[in-house]
């Protein structure tokens, strides 16, 4: 089975197995074989009309981004925490984190990405708990097999140009992350015995 095949069944699964109160399950999209994926922490208004993880005035500021580290929207994966928006775009509660959690282990696992950009506190908190994300934010990590890069929201970038300029600085390094990841290692860690996630 190809990983388009895999993706699409497990997205079938979340459609009958989940439960999401809006108009539509925003499941992820992208390149299967993604060696960056981006993880957001829900749809919102204009996600969940169309179905697409960002594509509102985000997403068109995270294409942006995008570019200005070389990459393109076809080349990588992107998903979020949550498959749906919460109702009035609250924060995600922790029982729907854990609800959708399986879904986005297994999209981990199909795309097997070697970098993972998590944009915004929910997303890096699946990886990198217990800190702020102004203390870590453009700092790659590795957990397991994977480098963990936390990022702002692109968002909360919009909100405030302070939080902007870091965003665009943080894209910027991306690259230099990228080519270099088979280098970062967690403190004390051997690289031959990582776990697989």
């Amino acid at each position: 089975m190809t990983k388009t095949q895999e993706l699409a069944n497990l997205e079938a699964s979340a459609r009958k197995n989940l439960v999401y109160p809006g108009t539509n399950l925003v499941f992820g999209e992208g390149s299967p074989s993604a060696r960056v994926m981006l993880i957001g922490e829900a749809p919102g208004f204009h996600e969940d009309r169309e179905g697409r993880p960002f594509v509102g005035a985000s997403g068109k500021f995270l294409d942006k981004l995008l570019a200005s580290a070389g990459l393109k929207r076809p080349d990588v994966y992107i998903a979020n925490v949550l498959k749906n928006r919460p109702p009035d775009n609250r924060d995600p509660l922790p029982e729907e984190i854990e609800q959708a959690a399986p879904y986005l282990d297994e999209q981990i696992r199909i795309v097997d990405p070697e970098v993972i950009v998590t944009l915004g506190r929910f997303s890096m908190g699946k990886f990198i708990p217990n800190v702020k994300i102004t203390q870590v934010h453009g700092v790659p990590k590795r957990v397991g097999r994977r480098v963990i890069v936390p990022m702002f929201h692109p968002a909360a970038a919009l909100r405030a140009g302070s939080v902007m300029k870091l965003l665009q600085d943080d894209f910027a390094r991306l690259p230099e992350i990228i080519s270099g990841a088979d280098q970062i290692y967690g403190e004390g860690e051997d690289p031959n015995q990582l776990s697989l996630i």
